[in-house]
């Protein structure tokens, strides 16, 4: 009995925000790539998202390992626009003006 040798594709999708996704799962690719950085084993990967089934895990890790001037650059391109979003949100809802409106109308309440 032969075994037939196929390249399977890399079990990752990118969502409709451009965000690559491992398997038919919300787990994304930043998440995998981060914790096997952080020397977690394929194992617990799947472990700790149970929504991932062993073989993805094993999928993204090789695709990661095979591509890991891209996938750094996807990642690096996902924290440069976390960053800027975080800085719209701060700039348009400052936490300090949130926080002095929050108080003023505590003040407002204990005066009735």
């Amino acid at each position: 009995m032969a075994i037939a040798i196929v390249a399977e594709s890399a079990p990752l999708e990118p969502n409709e925000d451009g965000v690559i996704l491992v398997g038919k799962t919300r787990v994304t690719l930043d998440t995998v790539v981060a914790v096997f950085n952080q020397g977690v084993t394929a194992e617990e990967i799947a472990y700790r998202y149970p929504s991932l089934n062993l073989a993805d895990v094993y999928a993204t890790i090789a695709f990661y390992l095979k591509h890991q001037s891209e996938v750094e650059a996807y990642l690096q391109q996902r924290r440069q626009q976390a960053q800027e979003i975080r800085v719209m949100n701060q700039t348009r809802f400052d936490p300090q003006g949130l926080r002095d409106r929050l108080l003023a109308r505590r003040t407002e309440q204990e005066a009735c």
